[in-house]
């Protein structure tokens, strides 16, 4: 099983996965990281699909960072992908059946498990709103969750996401389009910091504030300026688990003060490795499951 990133060497996978495929019982497999530029090369995207499409030993593969590139760079290549897959453009599992080279988003689904494990019970969103930095693949995912996916009669007033990419914000505007019933969805390109940081300061109090671009983790620093004030009582949800994680730290430094509620990623880390894991050697890891909390109290143990 390949790993797709930009800084694979550095996940806490590279120790879990042993341990997983053990109490899996996945006999002789081998986890392989693959690292890539953000943004890099079409063709050197396509080359590493054809690799693993064509190699008989190789089962699949796991995709962060390059997300909506691979979709972009390798519609072609694969054989199946479910309609929300083809809608997002974005892949995050890859993975063979019969033949046939699959793609699929896995991160409405992982997203939205990991959100209702750090949202405290009963929360009710009423007037509050979601502010998402960060507009790739997992980004959009999230954005699709919270407007239209879950609960139908729980969902934010409104959601925001921020990207320094003008034609990511296109493709999620466009996509926001084709939702039926989805919460209004604002765009705003992120020319400089304060643009997030000015957002950040108008949002209703309680609401979320995500940080899915990456930086922290794939690149040094923080999406925020340090002159950004969270919201009061705001739920702060940094995706990443490891990095420099700035954007974490400028939160638990407000945190006394404004009543934040704040989780890293790691809860985001297991849901998407167990289902991708899922796809890629056709077992089930059930999100709710014994089973499931059994692989995170082994992976806790490496952390």
């Amino acid at each position: 099983m390949y790993f797709i990133g930009v800084t694979t060497r550095q996940s806490s996978i590279n120790r879990v996965f042993p341990l997983w495929a053990e109490r899996l019982g996945l006999g002789d497999c081998e986890l392989r990281g693959w690292d890539f530029p953000l943004r890099d090369d079409p063709r050197r995207y396509r080359a590493a699909l054809a690799a693993i499409k064509a190699d008989p030993g190789s089962r699949g593969a796991l995709v962060t960072s390059h997300k909506i590139d691979i979709g972009a760079a390798c519609r072609d290549l694969f054989e199946e992908f479910d309609p929300l897959t083809a809608a997002l453009g974005e892949v995050g599992s890859i993975f063979k059946r019969n033949g046939c080279l699959h793609g699929r988003a896995v991160d409405p689904w992982t997203s939205g498990c990991a959100l209702a494990e750090i949202l405290p019970d009963g929360f009710r969103w009423e007037d509050r709103a979601a502010l998402i930095l960060g507009a790739g693949g997992a980004g959009t995912a999230l954005a699709w969750h919270l407007a239209r996916g879950g609960d139908a009669l729980n969902r934010p007033a409104r959601v925001l996401v921020v990207d320094r990419v003008a034609a990511r914000l296109a493709h999620l505007r466009a996509l926001h389009a084709t939702w039926p019933g989805a919460v209004p969805l604002a765009c705003h390109e992120a020319v400089s910091v304060e643009v997030a940081d000015g957002l950040i300061a108008n949002l209703p109090p309680g609401s979320l504030v995500v940080n899915a671009t990456g930086v922290g983790k794939d690149t040094p620093g923080s999406p925020l300026s340090g002159a950004a004030i969270f919201p009061h009582e705001g739920q702060i949800w940094e995706f990443n688990y490891r990095g420099d994680l700035r954007f974490l730290d400028q939160a638990r430094a407000q945190q006394k003060e404004r009543g934040l509620r704040i989780a890293d990623g790691w809860g985001y880390f297991l849901h998407g490795w167990t289902r991708v894991i899922a796809d890629v050697f056709n077992c089930d890891i059930p999100p709710k499951s014994e089973l499931f909390a059994e692989l995170g109290k082994i992976a806790a143990g490496l952390r």
